[in-house]
């Protein structure tokens, strides 16, 4: 599937671009609304944090076998089969009254989200070339930044005509997904990649010991995604999903430049600096109540945070064989939905007991570790020729 020429915007990338749009759309809808949900059904904070590592858990946990079955499977498939389950389980949380039976058809979702983002970005890395990959997976990745800006606010407005309401929107966006599902072109491997589709272990292990390194920072994730919304309506800040809508604009407005320049200088050069931003702006948000340190925090954190992952997938495609690609970002999003899953569970705890400061202080602490960690275990996974 690699391309060889230097041309990035093809039809099939922009056709990725919608995929990944309509999934992200509907899932950032459901993220942060979810929590309320929970409540409504009686369910207390802790409750609440446990919608997101549910899902964040199952699919950590199922992510390196789907990975590595996608690879297998047939990428385009497996986003197809994806895409139908996903509007199934949005008629599935529509109809459920109990927040524990909630919960549980979460932890389903969870196994089935983890296919789709292995296979969907196994397949966009594939048709990218080699030397513009940071640059193409920061385009990409704005498909679901610009989701991350509007779907929060826009799933708030929706939960005012009712949680059905909502969950119909998310049925249909994802039988968008599944249309753009069929309409994707055949992946063709090159016939290197044929023979060693099949081989190697199950589970890219190296790679998932250098993903703790995302482990560490997605935690803030969790945390922001399950309680940000929260947070901001103690404070007295709205709307509700301002938090995450700066943060998806910062991502925006920072994302696409700070790819190319990562090409060119090198991705470890622009990573570190990246992850320290993703601690400076949880310490901004924990140094102060007002709406203006949350929007500042926002932007800060969104800065670092949005390129990151496309800086260290870069990175991380150096290290791993094509036909493994499934695979590896099974091992990535293994460690990266742990870390959210801990992230959102964890900082749920921390807030019933300790407050808002003291929740989002700990993602800090985690998010400023991921610097060392990087550079103790990044010897494990050395470069291969193209």
């Amino acid at each position: 599937m690699d391309v060889t020429r230097e041309r990035l915007f093809t039809p099939r990338f922009f056709l990725m671009c919608g995929f990944s749009f309509a999934v992200f759309f509907s899932a950032f809808q459901l993220f942060p609304t979810a929590p309320f949900r929970i409540r409504e059904l009686g369910g207390d904070t802790f409750a609440a944090g446990l919608f997101l590592a549910c899902l964040t858990f199952a699919s950590a946990v199922s992510a390196p076998f789907t990975g590595a079955l996608a690879d297998r499977f047939g990428l385009r498939r497996t986003l197809r089969v994806g895409a139908v389950a996903l509007t199934g389980f949005s008629v599935g949380y529509a109809v459920l009254q109990d927040y524990r039976l909630v919960l549980a058809l979460t932890a389903v979702h969870g196994v089935f989200w983890s296919a789709v983002l292995t296979a969907s970005a196994a397949y966009m890395t594939g048709i990218l070339p080699p030397t513009r990959r940071a640059e193409g997976i920061a385009y990409w990745g704005l498909a679901s930044v610009v989701a991350l800006a509007i779907g929060p606010t826009f799933g708030f407005w929706l939960y005012q005509f009712g949680w059905f309401t909502l969950c119909a929107v998310m049925g249909a966006l994802n039988l968008v997904v599944a249309v753009v599902a069929w309409r994707l072109p055949k992946e063709r491997p090159h016939a290197a990649q044929k023979a060693s589709a099949g081989h190697g272990p199950l589970i890219e292990w190296r790679v998932l010991a250098l993903s703790v390194t995302l482990m560490l920072y997605s935690y803030s994730y969790g945390a922001i995604t399950s309680f940000a919304a929260m947070y901001g309506e103690a404070i007295g800040s709205a709307p509700k999903g301002l938090y995450l809508t700066v943060v998806g604009f910062a991502i925006i407005a920072t994302r696409p430049f700070l790819g190319r320049i990562a090409d060119r200088v090198g991705y470890v050069r622009l990573l570190v600096p990246c992850l320290a931003l993703i601690s400076v702006g949880l310490v901004v948000l924990v140094s102060g109540g007002s709406r203006a340190r949350l929007v500042l925090s926002a932007v800060i954190f969104g800065a670092g945070y949005g390129t990151a992952y496309p800086v260290y997938a870069a990175y991380l495609l150096q290290r791993v064989d094509a036909a493994r690609r499934g695979a590896a970002f099974g091992a990535l999003i293994a460690a990266f939905d742990t870390g959210i899953g801990t992230g959102s569970l964890v900082t749920g705890w921390i807030i019933g007991v300790a407050g808002y400061q003291a929740g989002f202080g700990v993602a800090a602490a985690l998010s400023a570790l991921a610097i060392p960690y990087f550079f103790a275990v990044r010897g494990v996974l050395p470069a291969r020729p193209e």
